[in-house]
């Protein structure tokens, strides 16, 4: 079976991910799908010069989303894609990240395939590895941690999720769309058993220009947040790791934290 990046395909769906900002962390796939597109729907905070791998025919349709603002709904995004695709088009559906995590890319290849279009899904860079990697935070490390785990920390009935054994010895916990529930996502974790003292990192835009990560401790997340003006896109990086990116410096200023805390 030809790929779907075959250029003689027509009316097909390419699901792309866009990596965490920096145009650079772009695949070489993902430019070659974006030089096919007549149809680009996208994100918001892509940057332009990812777009600009398009042909300059390509129709760019921003579907931007913000916390509790969507431009459209989803189930009108997938009509959106589909009947672009009907029409012929090489539709590619550009997402921040990677399609997969978090980014509900899987909503959107299942209405494409339900409705009997060709799909193909090109991964991305996402924002924990692009965000840790330049922050020099390793999610795993043989002697700190041996597993890492992904979260969303704006569900609908956080306070009922069990998050038991996600955080803790020799473990990383990452956690995505938690800024503005950052306070209740610390009393959580603490609330199942998760110490206080345990070592978290706020890595604000990763990968573009201003970004920042700021190391604290679990107790103080929510009021770092506040004092800082931490500002989304970001990630909460929670584990014994946090201490490997700077760990010289940052294990003695941590270390008097916890003692206040004490």
């Amino acid at each position: 079976m030809a790929s779907l990046l075959d250029p003689s395909a027509r009316g097909r769906v390419i699901l792309v991910g866009a990596g965490p900002g920096d145009p650079g962390l772009l695949t070489l796939k993902a430019v070659e799908a974006l030089r096919s597109a007549d149809v680009v729907v996208h994100d918001g905070l892509i940057d332009p010069a990812v777009l600009d791998h398009a042909p300059p025919h390509a129709h760019r349709i921003s579907v931007a989303k913000q916390r509790a603002r969507h431009t459209l709904p989803q189930e009108a995004i997938n009509a959106l894609i589909i009947a672009h695709v009907r029409a012929g088009s090489i539709v590619v559906r550009l997402k921040g990240g990677d399609p997969f995590v978090f980014g509900r890319g899987g909503e959107e290849v299942e209405a494409v395939r339900a409705a009997g279009l060709p799909v193909e899904v090109i991964p991305g860079v996402s924002a924990a590895l692009g965000g840790a990697a330049e922050a020099m935070l390793p999610l795993t490390h043989r002697d700190w941690s041996s597993a890492v785990s992904f979260v969303a920390g704006q569900c609908k009935g956080l306070s009922e999720q069990d998050w038991s054994g996600l955080a803790g010895k020799s473990r990383t916990l990452v956690i995505y769309m938690g800024v503005a529930n950052a306070g209740a996502i610390a009393d959580k974790l603490m609330a199942d058993g998760v110490d206080p003292g345990l070592p978290v990192a706020v890595i604000e835009k990763a990968t573009l220009p201003g970004h920042r990560a700021i190391r604290t401790l679990l107790a103080d997340l929510g009021d770092m947040v506040a004092r800082e003006n931490v500002e989304s896109p970001a990630i909460i990086v929670a584990g014994e790791v946090v201490l490997l990116s700077d760990a010289e410096n940052r294990l003695r200023t941590l270390a008097k934290q916890a003692e206040s805390l004490a």
